[in-house]
């Protein structure tokens, strides 16, 4: 435990300097090379004797759709046909994976022992996952270059908080298991007491970032929702290390595990609310 906090107290200043001081070019390389670290990481629920080749389709697939990357990469609020679609997608794919992961393990024979389908979720948790913090980055980029890095920081904060809300309210209330067979400590009272905890903080970080949602109703169905799902790609990932008989992505980060043990929250979440966020 004491590893483990050292490490966030050291991360968590670099990820807030990362977000709001890299320039957008050195921001785009390091979430790439961090997306490609997952991929490979992604590589042992796909096969352990051939991680390199596994990897490939995430390769060519990422680097195409950086290749499409426009010159001047400054969005507006209204995106492109090609980005909506892909918002759809990585938004389609985690009410999916939410059932795979609830349903647990009636649904395991569906997908265990396909390559295509666990390469092809590889893709839908980490392509989205990508674009999705670089459209939100470059938000009104041209206007204030710090409105997308309080957008970005505004989701880290709120998933932190849930998931430090989701735990004290488990171990105080819980008793009704979410998913015992994917993640045994994961409880329905703990899920609530993330939401609420997510809720409040996000009011102020609303006022205090001075965001604009559509409305109130809009900025709560959307708080809402990325927070359920950001619990439910904690418990997506869960279930897929326990089909492929791990207990940690990696090891690169000491008290914490691999990328993924630290993004599998955050994977969903992103999708989950720039698709919400830019759909009014």
């Amino acid at each position: 435990m004491k590893l483990r906090i050292i490490t966030a107290l050291v991360l968590a200043p670099l990820v807030v300097l990362g977000i709001f001081k890299l320039p957008l070019s050195i921001f785009i390389a390091t979430l790439a090379l961090i997306t490609l670290f997952g991929f490979w990481e992604w590589t042992q629920f796909i096969s352990f004797d051939s991680r390199f080749v596994s990897l490939l389709p995430a390769i060519v697939i990422g680097g195409v759709s950086l290749w499409i990357l426009p010159e001047d990469f400054t969005m507006d609020h209204s995106l492109p046909f090609s980005f909506q679609l892909l918002l759809w997608g990585g938004f389609l794919w985690w009410i999916v994976a939410s059932y795979l992961a609830v349903s647990y393990p009636k649904s395991r024979s569906r997908w265990e022992y396909s390559k295509g389908l666990k390469h092809l979720f590889g893709l839908l948790t980490l392509i989205p996952f990508f674009w999705s913090i670089l459209l939100l980055r470059t938000e009104d980029l041209s206007v204030d270059p710090f409105h997308g890095a309080k957008l970005v920081m505004f989701v880290c904060l709120i998933v932190w908080v849930a998931d430090s809300g989701a735990y004290f309210s488990g171990r105080l209330w819980g008793k009704h298991k979410m998913a015992p067979e994917v993640s045994p400590n994961k409880t329905i009272e703990g899920l609530i007491g993330g939401v609420v905890a997510a809720c409040i903080v996000a009011f102020g970080l609303v006022e205090w970032f001075e965001l604009h949602f559509s409305s109130t109703g809009m900025m709560l169905v959307t708080i809402l929702l990325t927070v359920i799902f950001s619990v439910l790609g904690d418990l997506v990932e869960s279930m897929f290390k326990r089909v492929a008989g791990i207990k940690d992505s990696s090891h690169i980060i000491p008290g914490h595990g691999g990328i993924l043990d630290r993004l599998d929250s955050l994977t969903a979440a992103f999708p989950v609310f720039a698709f919400l966020y830019f759909q009014v």
